[in-house]
């Protein structure tokens, strides 16, 4: 015994790690105490790197094993993905005329209605409306609001004005957006762009050509001419839905564009001209 311990009352305490019993220790299963008999027979046959892994529970080895092969062999049932196909955005669509007031306001109205992505503009230098006489027609800026036009009209001769159209017309446009816009000045990227004369659509390519294709993003520009007429604007409304309909539900606009157009020719009367440009 050391003589310290008698003197030093701190060394005459008894260390309590020394008086755990043998109850504390969790008593070992019959399939634990195999395990590690199992250990110690690799350990003397194979060295210490056997007896290691003899450690890991029998229950882990076998789920890794089988993950292991099915990493392997791969999942046993195929996955079918013939029901499933590509997302595709839907195209957005943009009506030109030459004041974005009768022809392309009316493609505007009736796509919009039928719940299609659309957007319209004119190409001209102004907006141009009849007036009193045909040398003196009613001139506005593009970005004048329709209600400004509508009620300037409606001021100066409400008969005129009813007779021939302009504030029903007017009266849709406002409805639908602000105020008349012009291509040139345009900022958004559409997909297929319709345009309702030649003059239009002449005008659309060239600026398109202008802006040098930065985006590298093409765009369908298809033609169909159309009267600047009420009459003509709403029998080529109906054209314009269902030329959206066909290309809406191609899978490929490139490669079905000639089978459309085709099909829409044999429909409708209106010539029609096409071209790919790039923004």
């Amino acid at each position: 015994m050391d003589p310290r311990r008698a003197r030093d009352p701190r060394l005459a305490r008894v260390d309590p790690r020394l008086q755990r019993g043998p109850s504390a220790l969790p008593t070992p299963s019959p399939q634990q105490q195999s395990g590690s008999l199992q250990g110690a027979t690799q350990w003397s046959a194979n060295g210490a790197y056997m007896a290691s892994q003899s450690i890991v529970p029998n229950v882990l080895v076998q789920q890794v094993d089988t993950a292991s092969e099915n990493a392997i062999a791969g999942p046993s049932a195929p996955v079918n993905n013939a029901g499933y196909s590509a997302y595709k955005p839907r195209p957005l669509f943009c009506v030109v005329c030459a004041s974005n007031q009768n022809r392309s306001m009316e493609g505007h109205h009736v796509l919009q209605k039928a719940g299609y992505r659309v957007i319209s503009y004119g190409t001209g230098s102004a907006v141009r409306l009849p007036g009193p006489s045909i040398d003196k027609p009613n001139i506005y800026s593009f970005g004048t609001p329709y209600n400004s036009i509508y009620e300037e009209l409606n001021a100066k001769d409400p008969k005129l004005y009813t007779a021939n159209g302009l504030l029903q017309m007017l009266d849709r446009n406002r409805r639908i957006k602000l105020a008349p816009e012009r291509w040139q000045d345009s900022k958004t990227v559409a997909d297929v762009v319709i345009t309702c004369e030649e003059r239009c659509f002449d005008a659309v390519c060239d600026d398109l050509l202008s802006r040098g294709g930065d985006f590298n993003k093409p765009v369908h520009i298809i033609n169909i001419e159309i009267k600047d007429n009420h009459e003509e604007a709403l029998i080529a409304g109906k054209a314009m839905l269902d030329l959206a309909a066909a290309i809406e539900i191609s899978q490929d606009i490139d490669e079905d564009i000639d089978r459309i157009l085709q099909v829409q020719q044999e429909r409708h009367p209106h010539s029609l001209l096409h071209a790919i440009a790039f923004y």
